[in-house]
């Protein structure tokens, strides 16, 4: 018996929803959970390449697979112990993008192996099996649930969301780079503590997003993704966000910019068809940094993970 289910990319942060907020696109890993044949015969993770340019070399083989490790906690939960199975990974998300690839591939696999299972666990632990495994419920919340999630890690190990309704002519365009940026890395260049007057000011710009969002005003959305928790320090990791948000400044039907998740992507919000008036400057800007840039643009992903 087998299972697989497509996983949609995310996006973490938005701006100044660091490790809290983050939105799903229609853009997906599929992952497949099945019992082996043969008793005895282990671990076995197979993964297929839709891209060429998406470097799938790093990704474990074995136990050490985060698939795996969703997977192995779905089965201590319920007190059993995965012994013969086989993982499937078809990869669609760019890895190392700020994509939530990792999200992806967890979810995928902890979803796949709960309907394996019977569905054992209701989405509440899922939710809070997955943040165990990335860390922080930013992009799992969004990957399972779809749309905007608003999500909270509590001290017990549980998590607390919200799923936000996106405005429907709110389009997400993604500056998919030719270049990876581990999270690791990423993380590695943020301080250990900040001020309170810049922890008060994401405060604020949090607050206001969030009721933006709720309202659909796009003037008070253009106000609210600024950031000075994580951006700043990250900025020169990415190459053209401080030249792509000086053009998008003051652009009619532009809501604004952000990094995507840990970047290097980089996330343009804008009206209908805004951003078409400014691809040409766009493009302009990525060729004289010598980046190639795969560029896209989605309506929010609203269902989230789907059994196929």
């Amino acid at each position: 018996m087998k299972v697989s289910v497509k996983v949609p990319a995310t996006i973490a942060n938005l701006g100044p929803g660091f490790d809290c907020l983050g939105i799903a696109l229609p853009l997906y890993n599929e992952v497949t959970v099945e019992e082996t044949v043969m008793p005895g015969s282990g671990i076995e993770i197979n993964i297929i390449e839709e891209d060429e340019d998406y470097d799938i070399l790093s990704v474990p083989r074995d136990e050490n697979n985060i698939a795996y490790k969703a997977i192995e906690l779905l089965y201590n939960f319920i007190g059993q112990t995965p012994n013969d199975i086989k993982i499937t990974i078809k990869t669609g998300i760019p890895i190392a993008r700020g994509l939530g690839s990792s999200a992806s591939v967890i979810v995928g696999g902890l979803v796949a192996a709960n309907e394996l299972l019977g569905r054992p666990a209701d989405d509440k632990i899922l939710l809070a099996i997955a943040s165990e495994v990335e860390g922080h419920p930013d992009n799992v919340a969004p990957a399972i649930f779809g749309g905007l999630c608003l999500s909270s890690l509590e001290t017990d190990g549980s998590v607390a969301y919200s799923k936000i309704e996106w405005p429907k002519d709110w389009k997400l365009t993604v500056l998919i780079p030719d270049y990876e940026l581990n999270t690791i890395i990423s993380r590695s260049v943020l301080p250990e503590s900040i001020s309170i007057k810049d922890a008060a000011f994401n405060v604020r710009k949090c607050a206001m997003l969030i009721d933006s969002v709720y309202r659909c005003d796009d003037e008070s959305m253009k106000k609210s993704l600024k950031d000075k928790i994580h951006q700043p320090y990250r900025e020169p990791l990415v190459k053209g966000f401080k030249e792509i948000c000086e053009l998008v400044e003051n652009k009619d039907d532009i809501i604004g910019c952000t990094i995507a998740g840990a970047g290097p992507t980089i996330l343009i919000i804008s009206k209908d068809d805004g951003f078409e008036k400014i691809k040409n400057e766009v493009n302009d800007i990525f060729t004289s940094l010598n980046v190639d840039c795969d560029i896209r643009t989605f309506n929010v992903e609203n269902e989230g993970t789907k059994v196929i």
